[in-house]
């Protein structure tokens, strides 16, 4: 009986040992967890999170803060476990977060350009949204091309068959919309006059249809513009940095008083774009005091699924769209929701 015992405890003990190994087996999974928020309006770290000089700024009564993830990049069967029962932690395949053909240095050093690019972006859209277009000026024509005899370095090209260029890359989409050999009318000013001039494209780069000149992307402003927040990547900050940008230049407080989060990429024409960790996102919305999440209308249906009680979910597609939904809101009216569909 005493054997017996003696077997039943070793026995036990070595469970115990077994079970304690098997849960810390690292698994081919990681693990996301609400990140912190931060109020793109204020500071961090005692600098402002959006710093402009050059112009008077306003201070806003409310908040409108970015949320973000983390990433635990190595977890153990154990956690993984403990994540897939936790509402605000998801546990997913790791090539999700890091491709196998790319390092975790390769994935945050694209995250850290992919942020660069975010700011770069908030800011063309918001000037946009402040009336200060985009430029798309000419500095040189191509020897022998198109464009020889039309335009000439210091024209801004205003539209292509009377459709608004409102990037560099935008007058290259319209431009390529045609086969080479196209007619097109080309809207410029010149020395701040208006005229048209009819361009037949040739064959630029690749073969493709050019107009033979060499443009860069301005847009005029009296102030600058700069950004003082690390430790945080992705382009999902987009939006909430330009919200951020238009609040300090217009004397007009967009929040109302209240904490609104959001997220989503944002497009030089200020379009909005869906990103990932959304269920965790509005969990450290919530626990920042925020009562309102811009919801990009992509991720509206997940939202919805994973609704935080306390947490109204508004769908924006534009940054057009949540500068109506926050006046909605000042103007206690209904800004339109996420809905699960």
């Amino acid at each position: 009986m005493k054997r017996r015992g003696t077997t039943l405890l070793v026995g036990a003990i070595l469970l115990a040992v077994l079970s304690l190994l098997f849960a810390r087996v690292p698994v081919p999974y990681v693990e996301l967890e609400p990140g912190p928020t931060v109020n793109t309006l204020g500071t961090s770290d005692g600098h402002d999170v959006i710093k402009i000089t050059g112009v008077p700024t306003s201070t806003s009564a409310g908040q409108l803060r970015l949320v973000t993830v983390q990433v635990a990049p190595e977890i153990s069967i154990g956690e993984a476990i403990r994540g897939w029962f936790q509402h605000d932690y998801a546990v997913v395949p790791r090539e999700l977060i890091y491709p196998p053909d790319q390092t975790e240095q390769q994935v945050d050093q694209q995250n850290a350009e992919d942020f660069k690019q975010s700011q770069n972006s908030a800011e063309t859209a918001a000037l946009r949204a402040l009336h200060y277009p985009v430029q798309v000026t000419v500095t040189q024509l191509v020897a022998n091309a198109a464009a020889q005899g039309h335009l000439e370095p210091g024209d801004v090209i205003t539209s292509v068959d009377g459709e608004q260029v409102t990037s560099a890359q935008k007058l290259a989409d319209l431009v390529r919309a045609k086969p080479v050999g196209s007619a097109l009318a080309i809207g410029y000013t010149r020395d701040g006059a208006p005229a048209t001039t009819t361009i037949t494209t040739g064959a630029g780069e690749n073969g493709k249809p050019a107009l033979g000149v060499q443009v860069e992307q301005k847009q005029p402003h009296p102030f600058e513009i700069s950004f003082d927040l690390d430790k945080i990547g992705g382009p999902s900050a987009g939006l909430m940095f330009a919200l951020g940008i238009i609040d300090k230049i217009d004397p007009t407080d967009l929040t109302g008083g209240i904490v609104v989060a959001g997220t989503g990429t944002i497009d030089d024409d200020g379009v909005v774009g869906p990103i990932g960790g959304v269920p965790q996102k509005m969990i450290g919305a919530r626990e920042a005091g925020a009562t309102v999440f811009l919801t990009p209308a992509d991720n509206c249906a997940e939202a919805v699924a994973n609704a935080v009680p306390g947490l109204r979910l508004v769908k924006v597609s534009s940054l057009d769209d949540a500068l109506n939904a926050l006046k909605a809101l000042r103007e206690h009216r209904e800004p339109a929701p996420c809905t699960g569909k």
